[in-house]
């Protein structure tokens, strides 16, 4: 019997994995299924349906015999705002500099040296002539005009765009829960952790390559999903413990960012594996963790939970091992936390969850933009730096704390309503705007509602809302000179819809 309840769990899982998750804390999920995402995430105390051990695996005993399965609908809104940058300052490749320096000479003009950009300033006599690479390139001196060069690709000082591209996204959530014995049950939960997705039209200060080309579209895609398997024991009435092995897996792709792809120190060199930063198509990695909880009734009223879910250490994408720090690292971070469920009245029950998320761990995520002295973005370009080595620069992200309110209240005996609201601090702070206009997680504020309504045969159906309010961070010091200088603003707001079913067996 066991042994089948085994398989099923197998199947079950292998159903539900191929999944897509948006992120709106940080990376991560508001919270974890269909009930818990009515209260605004809050599930660390309770134990409601067989997701449960996604937040608590301590709950899964209290859950009983269950299936569940869901589906969310979630649609993010972003835009990212360039202001006062020069994407001119592209360093000039090799070849067409000995180019252009036979022009200047053909010109009586001085020679550029290497690592010149498009927007040096370009002199006879020591005497600046108000002209640049760029304007000798785009009136035919030096070198044949490349598209786009001078009034166009390297002269554009402003930009303003939606990254909505790609959406909305489709994030299926399912568990089923099997008791062994009266104090002892096996699960397996499959839940989307988080991801992200941007898709940019245009984008030159990322997608301008050396030859004067712009890509058409720059942008990332990132989901990742986790598959626990859950063994809880009740120790006595009042309390229970729970661990679950933390099978994680997720896809990445980067397109778009040719302008970080130089080959040569010459023409600007960033990443130690330019051939591997983007345009790679999908690529994958496995990796495994822990999570622990417990879970106790201290009294008619009140129970508390606890949950610690260790870092999930991920096999490297080596397809993007020129774009992410430690050579294609992008680990799950860290994450723990604390809630409480009280039972005000028969009919209502009061929840609240603290989550402190632990982003700047993962160097990918956490390591700040190498910008050197002065905001030039001079240390972007030492070796030591490079895009894809320990140092190299990630997101800089701080870490979150995340506080969670919901109230569950019982309308009659078959309909159950709910609401929540949640809180963050910002994870993304004003100099660090210019990687997260690819991942501009600035969400901080989200308010929700839901509801279950009770079905014949130990059934019922579970929906909700949420709405994430509109945030924006506006850049200060957030493109270094390097890059052309300047500010990138950011913001974000999202909406999602879930329905779940549910059934005791």
């Amino acid at each position: 019997m066991i042994k089948n309840r085994l398989l099923s769990a197998a199947v079950f899982a292998a159903i539900v994995l191929p999944t897509t998750a948006m992120a709106t804390n940080g990376m991560f999920m508001m919270g974890n299924g269909t009930k818990a995402n009515g209260r605004a995430g809050t599930g660390i105390a309770l134990a409601d349906s067989a997701v449960s051990g996604a937040d608590n695996p301590a709950a899964m005993v209290r859950v009983g015999n269950r299936v569940d399965f869901g589906l969310q609908i979630f649609k993010p809104d972003r835009t990212a705002t360039i202001s006062g940058n020069n994407v001119s300052q592209v360093p000039i490749p090799a070849t067409q500099l000995t180019q252009l320096n036979q022009g200047l000479a053909a010109q009586g003009m001085d020679q550029l040296n290497p690592g010149s950009t498009y927007g040096s300033p370009i002199t006879a006599g020591g005497n600046n002539t108000g002209f640049n690479a760029a304007d000798m390139f785009a009136i035919g001196q030096g070198a044949p005009q490349q598209p786009g060069v001078g009034a166009g690709l390297l002269t554009q000082f402003n930009y303003s765009s939606d990254g909505n591209n790609d959406g909305p996204f489709y994030i299926p959530e399912g568990g089923i829960n099997f008791m062994i014995n009266d104090n002892m049950s096996f699960g397996v939960v499959v839940v989307g952790t988080g991801g992200m997705n941007t898709s940019y039209d245009n984008l030159a200060m990322f997608g301008a390559g050396l030859d004067g080309s712009v890509q058409d579209t720059t942008g990332i895609n990132l989901e990742q999903v986790r598959i626990l398997p859950t063994l809880s024991y009740k120790i006595n009435d009042q309390h229970s413990v729970g661990v679950s092995l933390q099978v994680a897996y997720q896809q990445f792709k980067a397109w778009g960012l040719q302008r970080f792809t130089s080959t040569s120190p010459f023409d600007g060199q960033v990443s130690k594996a330019p051939n591997k930063l983007e345009g790679k198509g999908r690529d994958d990695a496995w990796g495994f963790g822990v999570s622990l909880g417990w879970q106790g009734q201290l009294t008619d009223q009140l129970t508390v939970g606890v949950v610690y879910n260790s870092k999930i250490n991920m096999s490297d994408m080596s397809d993007y091992k020129g774009l992410f720090a430690d050579g294609g690292d992008l680990d799950v971070p860290e994450n723990y936390g604390i809630g409480l469920a009280f039972q005000a009245t028969d009919d209502l029950l009061l929840a609240f969850d603290v989550q402190q998320i632990n982003y700047s761990d993962v160097d990918s995520i956490g390591n700040s933009i190498q910008s050197g002295p002065n905001n030039s973005g001079s240390n972007m370009f030492n070796p030591n730096n490079y895009l894809g080595t320990g140092n190299g620069s990630g997101f800089g992200w701080d870490d979150m704390t995340v506080y969670k309110l919901g109230a569950e209240y019982q309308w009659n005996e078959n309909l159950t309503l709910r609401a929540g609201y949640s809180h963050a601090n910002q994870p993304i702070s004003k100099d660090q705007t210019m990687f997260n206009i690819l991942a501009p997680a600035v969400i901080q504020d989200h308010a929700t509602i839901g509801m279950t309504y009770e079905l014949p045969n130990k059934s019922e159906i579970s929906m909700f809302y949420m709405h994430a309010f509109e945030e924006k961070v506006n850049g200060s010091n957030s493109i270094p000179g390097a890059f052309g200088g300047g500010e990138a603003d950011i913001k974000m707001s999202q909406d999602a819809w879930g329905i779940a079913y549910g059934w005791n067996f």
